[in-house]
């Protein structure tokens, strides 16, 4: 049975669709990068992701923070899970349907319990910045 870091890179370049999260699947990221503590992923903005002005809804852009930050501590194959305690945004930019997106995660720190991930959301040029968050996750008594 593969490691979830094994899992994540026998799946670099391709959508997923087979994650143990639902919400990742649905999001449809392509994993451009996995490494310790830094993920990087690529979405396609779809209809159903946009608020009624036709731009990326603030909330699909915090579950895409969310979810990215989350996925980053699978690189670290511990038997357990961890859970969100916060979650700060700032939001920059917009984008629309049908463009590409890249989220790039960064572990700012990682401790026994509590562990610190940055997500910068970009355009696909990383020429705009959309939005930029932090969260801190407690690891749980869950396992995997």
């Amino acid at each position: 049975m593969l490691t979830p870091s094994e899992f994540f890179t026998q799946n670099i370049g391709n959508e997923m669709t087979t994650s143990p999260s639902p919400l990742f699947n649905w999001l449809k990221p392509v994993i451009l990068l996995v490494e310790k503590g830094k993920l990087i992923l690529k979405y396609t903005i779809r209809n159903e992701m946009t608020n009624p002005m036709g731009i990326l809804h603030g909330g699909m852009t915090a579950a895409i923070i969310d979810d990215a930050i989350g996925a980053t501590l699978f690189g670290y194959d511990e038997p357990c899970y961890y859970v969100t305690v916060n979650l700060a945004i700032d939001y920059f930019a917009s984008a629309k349907e049908g463009d590409l997106i890249i989220a790039e995660t960064t572990m700012i720190k990682k401790g026994n319990q509590i562990a610190n991930v940055q997500c910068e959301v970009w355009n696909e040029g990383r020429t705009r910045i959309i939005a930029r968050g932090y969260s801190n996750l407690l690891r749980t008594e869950k396992r995997k």
